[in-house]
């Protein structure tokens, strides 16, 4: 009897100690995305991981659909502390320095996720990037890359030629520079502007999403014309945290948000690319047109891109960080 007791009193003290012990970590993130769309969906899954993994001590509040600030001003409204996370995309940086284009989308580089997912896993890109990061107070935790975007037009995009006037929602960054090299007229507008903006006729189509998540934006209920397999755009989304946030949290911690953003990354590659191909059909059903472009076009795009990346790597940052995907590239052959 006395032994049970004074194990039991052991035990409470181990558990008391335990409690105490406990180090919790809470963070305010904002996502471009809405939580009906497949990304938001997503998102809400990487949350519940990482709360199970930490056993609660990791505590998110997700503020979707860009709720506290415009999609491009997450990054700062998390380096001065209204948030403590963005979890939007490098590409909408680009204002402060043109290398978070290539923190953000190559543009036609890479042919699918798990390849530019291996650059960052085990072609040295996690540092390459918070070398980056580090200089605006950021630490990059990790990407999620739903895969290659299809357009939305309410007219044909069969080709080059159709992008002539083309009036589309573009992001900003390298992304205005190649399609005005095309003709086309991009208007760099919020994430969340654009179902309006195709409503009202301010513009013709909107370079947004994949298929999947154009579908989650309502944006072929207006826009009748699409392109699939999409080539022109591979975005990563990221997730940054303010680096004091960063520096604070317990190892363990750190490596729990690290390990659920590269889960999260290959559940959404690949439940994309399966929703895709079924929505492909869907879409079909609906009326909608999808173009497949041929060979030569696409050949016609990568020329334009890849003289898009020279003209936009203007700083020694982004110099060093195209040089690090073409390296990487170029080593697997696909280049």
């Amino acid at each position: 009897m006395n032994l049970k007791i004074t194990t039991l009193a052991a035990a409470s003290v181990a558990l008391g100690l335990s409690a105490a012990s406990a180090e919790t970590t809470q963070l305010r993130i904002q996502t471009h995305f809405s939580p009906e769309t497949l990304s938001g969906q997503m998102a809400a899954k990487f949350i519940d991981d990482i709360t199970a993994m930490s056993n609660g001590e990791i505590q998110v509040e997700m503020f979707y659909s860009s709720s506290v600030v415009k999609s491009a001003e997450t990054f700062d409204a998390a380096a001065t502390g209204i948030l403590d996370c963005d979890m939007t995309g490098g590409s909408y940086q680009t204002g402060k320095n043109p290398a978070f284009q290539f923190a953000g989308d190559l543009m036609g580089g890479y042919a699918n996720p798990y390849q530019q997912m291996a650059w960052l896993l085990h072609g040295g890109g996690r540092d390459a990037l918070n070398e980056l990061y580090n200089d605006h107070n950021m630490e990059f935790i990790g990407w999620w890359i739903p895969g290659p975007e299809s357009l939305s037009s309410t007219a044909p995009i069969r080709n080059t030629a159709d992008f002539k006037d083309w009036k589309f929602r573009s992001p900003p960054g390298m992304a205005t520079l190649v399609f005005k090299n095309l003709d086309a007229s991009p208007i760099v507008m919020d994430f969340n502007e654009i179902f309006t903006a195709l409503e009202t006729g301010i513009i013709d189509g909107a370079d947004a999403a994949n298929l999947t998540n154009n579908i989650g934006l309502g944006l072929y209920d207006i826009a009748k014309h699409t392109n699939y397999p999409g080539f022109h755009s591979m975005p990563a989304d990221h997730l940054t945290c303010r680096k004091d946030v960063w520096d604070a949290m317990p190892a363990h911690h750190q490596a729990i948000l690290t390990v659920a953003m590269d889960s999260l990354a290959m559940h959404n590659a690949t439940i994309n690319e399966v929703m895709n191909a079924k929505n492909s059909v869907l879409l079909r059903e609906q009326g909608v047109n999808l173009y497949e472009w041929s060979p030569e076009e696409l050949a016609k795009f990568r020329q334009a891109v890849k003289a898009g990346w020279q003209e936009f790597a203007t700083t020694p940052e982004a110099k060093a960080l195209l040089q690090s995907h073409i390296d990487f590239l170029t080593s697997l052959g696909a280049m």
